[in-house]
């Protein structure tokens, strides 16, 4: 054995022995249970779609069989079906840093869930200009060139609407953002960024962004698409103004799960959303003809809620009852080190390059490489049960949900992509892509 091979023999060696002794001294090991997970698959892709916990498989079957095919109509109030937004919306609060009492005070309420974040965005974008258009002084709604597209899709949908005189997209790169802040000044009517970017993972300074475009007099709007249920945002503490999130990816709703809506307390009384539908009514069977949006976060709901879906969410938030986000967030950083420091250790991984933030704290629950077979090379580890993703045009990303992973999962997985990169797996006709991947 030469000296090269013996020195990575020692180095996989120490791996697994430190994964071993990591997952023995986990906190949060337990929560695993809560998941029925396939067999002989390791699964990086929870911030594309979590994993099914247990609870929300029972509530699925519970609301099919009995709730709407027995108790039928009835469970809208035996089942509290129309108290699902406001439920839901409560158990994701404190995960985002929320506070509410909707026990004691249900006008407290500051978080619902409905909807899709597209949707919901699009509400929040609206109700941004009515709430700060200053009589049409301010235009601009500055983002990132690099936001997740549907973001930017949404209000270039609005600015076809209502014209690009009363409703500007202004775009910029990561590292221009505070300067565009303060060159664009009075005349910003919000700044919309998504918290944890989606291909590097890199996360913008939430409190110190917000801080700015508040001195300048502009709203914020944060997509925590990739950061509710994985890292503490405190979305009070740092005043922000209104959020959206997903169902779907580390709060594990399953897919097309709706989102959420986070509008500051104080900002309810004068808000005006577009989307106005009958549960968004002060008294929605009262059934008047002229709308009167309700004075709370409810205005932001407008049709019947999906029930079954929701039903579904809610009992899969339930992993969370018994940890706090900051256990979760340590152990989000210890995986992603533990990983990103296999690879640097390993000669057969130096194709690929580095494309997140060098240190844990900068960076979401994931990381991004680089590699010019990047989709066939995600396919490869697919074949052999680790189950990562790629976004164009050369990026295979791996997501980590530390309610479910284990170490000794990321030491298998890196043990694995060593034998994809030595083999040259990725090579073979069946991994190479030929059509577009949605």
């Amino acid at each position: 054995m030469s000296e090269n091979s013996k020195s990575q023999h020692v180095s996989t060696q120490s791996h697994a022995a430190s994964a071993i002794a990591r997952d023995q001294q986990d906190a949060i090991a337990h929560l695993r249970d809560h998941y029925e997970l396939p067999e002989d698959t390791i699964y990086l892709d929870g911030n594309s779609l979590g994993a099914l916990p247990k609870a929300a498989k029972k509530r699925a079957l519970e609301v099919v069989e009995t709730q709407w095919g027995k108790d039928l109509i009835t469970s809208w109030n035996k089942h509290a079906w129309i108290d699902l937004p406001i439920n839901v919306g409560d158990r994701i609060a404190p995960l985002i840093g929320a506070k509410q009492d909707i026990k004691n005070d249900p006008a407290s309420a500051q978080v619902i869930c409905c909807d899709s974040i597209s949707v919901n965005l699009f509400k929040l974008l609206c109700a941004a200009l009515s709430l700060n258009s200053d009589d049409g002084k301010r235009t601009k709604i500055l983002s990132q060139r690099d936001n997740f597209p549907t973001d930017l899709y949404t209000v270039e949908g609005l600015q076809a609407l209502i014209g690009a005189g009363k409703c500007e997209l202004v775009l910029c790169e990561e590292e221009e953002i505070e300067q565009k802040i303060k060159e664009l000044g009075d005349s910003l009517i919000t700044v919309m960024l998504t918290h944890v970017n989606f291909r590097s993972g890199y996360i913008h300074n939430l409190p110190k962004i917000t801080e700015l475009a508040h001195q300048h007099g502009a709203l914020v709007i944060w997509d925590l698409a990739h950061s509710a249920g994985v890292l503490p945002v405190n979305v009070d503490e740092h005043k922000v103004d209104f959020a959206v999130g997903c169902g779907y990816k580390y709060l594990n709703g399953g897919p097309g799960a709706p989102a959420f809506v986070y509008a500051a307390k104080r900002h309810h009384a004068k808000l005006q959303q577009p989307l106005s539908g009958w549960m968004g009514h002060a008294k929605p069977f009262d059934f008047a003809v002229e709308y009167q949006a309700d004075s709370g976060i409810k205005q932001f709901l407008s049709g019947t809620p999906s029930v079954i879906s929701m039903s579904v969410l809610d009992a899969a938030l339930s992993v969370f009852d018994d940890v706090s986000i900051q256990q979760i967030r340590d152990k989000s950083m210890a995986l992603t080190s533990f990983f990103q420091q296999a690879v640097e250790d390993a000669d057969d991984l130096k194709g690929l390059k580095f494309a997140s933030p060098a240190l844990p704290e900068q960076r979401g629950s994931q990381l991004a490489y680089t590699h010019d077979k990047a989709y066939a090379l995600c396919q490869a580890l697919i074949s052999k049960g680790i189950v990562a993703d790629f976004r164009a045009p050369d990026i295979i990303r791996f997501g980590f949900s530390p309610t479910y992973l284990s170490f000794q999962d990321i030491f298998q997985s890196i043990e694995t992509l060593k034998q994809v990169m030595r083999d040259k797996t990725y090579e073979l006709p069946e991994f190479n892509r030929k059509q577009a991947v949605t």
